[in-house]
Formats: structure tokens, sequence, C-alpha cells
């Protein structure tokens, strides 16, 4: 077989070095104070992937329309466009993930920290996911610095990185359409149950349609927040 001096020359070549190195970037995210009244409950949410904070709002404030909720989206640190060349985001990929991890907790309790300066401290904070979104809303909650009254999901897993936390289970509420091909309402069941195995609050609902933050979602939500509002209260 003939070798080429090229392929001698890679052959030669030792294994490169991985590193990492840490980086200043700036995220993104809006924020809808409630009409009137004090700004002490939140209702901070967490895209899916190829969304992005614009695109989520909308559906976050129609679950607050009650009122005295703020209400503020979220938008992933990794930005790209689509074919159609609209700008969304993405939360992280498999490469790197514990970094991306801990990278997504600071960036979310940053977030928290300038809402806090700008708004108050809050009573009561609710963290909400859609899809993809749906991991950050967990670690949001579990890992951040500051505890959640509840947490809703919409389509996504629970972060397997949370399932050992010691903070005390907020309340929980899961959804998942039951078309929804990538989160199974089995999934969901088989999660909801592992959870309440650990001592979680967890209330489930299947609602008609597929992989969405549909009106079923956005009800769910407003009930969820009605009760936590009258708990503080």
């Amino acid at each position: 077989m003939h070798v080429t001096r090229k392929s001698r020359y890679a052959a030669r070549m030792a294994e490169p070095l991985l590193r990492h190195a840490t980086a200043t970037v700036h995220g993104r995210y809006l924020v809808q104070p409630p009409r009137s009244g004090p700004a002490d409950r939140w209702l901070v949410g967490f895209h899916g992937y190829a969304q992005s904070a614009a695109l989520f709002l909308p559906d976050l404030a129609r679950a607050a329309s009650a009122g005295g909720w703020l209400v503020a989206s979220v938008q992933a640190l990794h930005p790209f466009y689509t074919k159609r060349d609209e700008v969304v985001a993405n939360w992280m990929t498999r490469e790197d993930r514990e970094h991306a991890i801990a990278d997504n907790v600071g960036y979310v309790d940053a977030v928290i920290d300038a809402l806090e300066r700008e708004f108050g401290a809050p009573r009561a904070i609710v963290f909400a996911g859609f899809s993809q979104g749906v991991a950050m809303a967990w670690r949001a909650a579990m890992k951040g610095r500051r505890s959640a009254a509840a947490i809703v999901t919409a389509g996504g897993d629970v972060a397997p990185d949370v399932l050992d936390a010691t903070r005390p289970w907020p309340r929980v509420l899961m959804l998942t359409g039951g078309l929804d091909p990538w989160y199974t309402p089995e999934r969901l069941a088989a999660e909801a149950a592992q959870l309440r195995g650990l001592g979680a609050d967890v209330r489930t609902q299947v609602f008609e349609g597929g992989h969405e933050w549909g009106d079923a979602v956005a009800e769910a939500v407003a009930e969820l927040l009605g009760r936590a509002q009258a708990g503080i209260s």
C-alpha cells in the first residue's frame, strides 16, 4: 500500500488538546409588567428550539392575562438564522453539555437579578418551559439561586440533572398533547410517577393536540397562577 508524505505526517501528529475558555456574552429577554399594582409575582418562561423570546412572549402573556403577574420571556444564548432569515435560538447541544448547563443556569440567575433591580424582589416566581425550554425551567427552579413557587412544563422532558436536587420540590404542572410524537403521554406519565416518588407534588394534563403551547396549556397555566396567587395573598 502506497503511503504518501502527507499521510505519514498526519500519523505523527499528536491528538489535539481540548480546552475551554470562559466568555462573556449578552442574552436578551422581554418583559411585560402588570398593567397595575406591584410587579412582585413573576412568570418566567423559556421558549422551544428554533423559537425566540419574542415568539414565546404572547403565549406566556396569554396565560397570565388574568392580571397581576409580570411576564418575562428569556431567549436562549445561541441564536441562528432560519431558512427565512429569521433569528431564532437554541438552548444547548450535546457538545460540552455540562459547561452549557452551568452557563445557562448562571444566565437565568443574571436575568432574575436584573428583574429584581428593576422591579423589586418577587414574592413568587413560576418558571415555565416549552419543548427544549422545559429543561431550562427545571434547572432554573432546582439549580438557580431563587426558589420557585411552581414549575410548568409543556412538551418536554424532565432535565435528568435535577433529579438529585436537594432543595424542596415546588408545585409541578406537566402537560403534553395526546398527539405529541416527541413527548408522548406515556413519557409524561412515567416521568410524573418518578417525580412523585421523589416527593414532588405533580399534576398532569394531556390535552387534545400535538407538540404545541395552545389554548389548553394557557388555560391550565392561568389556573395554576390563580392558585399560586391565592396562596401568597
